[in-house]
C-alpha cells in the first residue's frame, strides 16, 4: 500500500511525499476488502476515502492498482494476487 501527496496527512504524515505500508491479504480478498481494512485503522482516511454509505469511494482520492486507475483494469471487487500494489493518490482540484 502506497499513500501519496496530501493524503499522507490522514495517516499521520506531513501532507506531502509518500508513505509505504506492507498490507497482508489472503488470496481471494478484493481491492475493497484491503482498502476497507486499511482505512479503518485511520479514521480521517476512512472518512475521506469512502462515501457516506461506505460502499463506494468518495470523490477526492484516486485509487490505483499496479499503477492503473481503479475502474480501468480493476474494481473494488477485483481479487488481489501476490505482488499487487494499491496506491492512494489525492486528486488535485482548483482552477
Amino acid at each position: 500500500m502506497e499513500v501519496l501527496s496530501w493524503i499522507t496527512k490522514f495517516i499521520g504524515g506531513p501532507g506531502t511525499g509518500r508513505k509505504e505500508f506492507e498490507e497482508a491479504f489472503v488470496p481471494g480478498e478484493t481491492v475493497g476488502d484491503v482498502l476497507g481494512r486499511f482505512s479503518a485503522r485511520y479514521p480521517e482516511l476512512d472518512t475521506a476515502l469512502w462515501d457516506a454509505s461506505k460502499k463506494a469511494l468518495g470523490e477526492h482520492i484516486e485509487v490505483m492498482v499496479n499503477d492503473a486507475v481503479l475502474g480501468l483494469s480493476h474494481t473494488l471487487d477485483t481479487p488481489l494476487k501476490a505482488g499487487d500494489r494499491i496506491t492512494l493518490l489525492g486528486q488535485y482540484m482548483g482552477g
